[in-house]
């Protein structure tokens, strides 16, 4: 026999796994987004120090201008890209402890929960994903820019090889 307590507790624990998931992402994406913010702070100061060595237009200090111009508006967008991730996930958990408390809150009252706790969870998992979609636009554009980045730093390895006559090119 059944006991129908234990059935409401599995059904208010279920919603709660997709919670912890929610919650390590969120732990990941904080943490992504105070990255990319650091990494708009120092190219903002690095621009800065190019720009304030003015008269030098060295080809290399030109380029490295450009590429800081470049990556600014991507960095931008990895930030709002980030930003909504992060609210979209933190609507999820939302989403999915409302879940819980409705099926808690049938169970005490002796009601059966109707339509929605399963229309929540289902919000709940659509904002999810839709957050884990987000983070996977993110991972592309910030792979990106860290490409764009190592090549400049290859062009300048190559550079001062030459100019110092290291032989060995990578």
């Amino acid at each position: 026999m059944e006991d129908p307590h234990l059935n409401v507790l599995a059904a208010m624990i279920t919603p709660a796994v997709l919670i912890s998931g929610a919650g390590t992402l969120l732990m990941s994406t904080s943490s992504r987004l105070g990255r990319a913010t650091d990494r708009v702070r120092h190219l903002t100061a690095r621009f800065k120090v190019l720009v304030s060595e003015g008269g030098r237009q060295e080809a290399l200090a030109r380029e490295e201008k450009y590429m800081i111009i470049r990556q600014l508006p991507r960095l931008t967008r990895r930030s709002r890209i980030l930003q909504r991730a992060m609210t979209s996930l933190y609507l999820a958990v939302a989403l999915l402890v409302l879940t819980s408390i409705l099926i808690g809150a049938a169970s005490l009252l002796t009601r059966p929960p109707g339509p929605a706790p399963v229309v929540l969870a289902l919000l709940g998992a659509a904002a999810l994903a839709y957050a884990a979609l987000l983070l996977s636009f993110e991972t592309r554009l910030s792979a990106r820019t860290t490409q764009e980045e190592m090549g400049f730093l290859v062009a300048l390895g190559q550079h001062y090889a030459e100019l110092y006559g290291d032989a060995e090119k990578p």
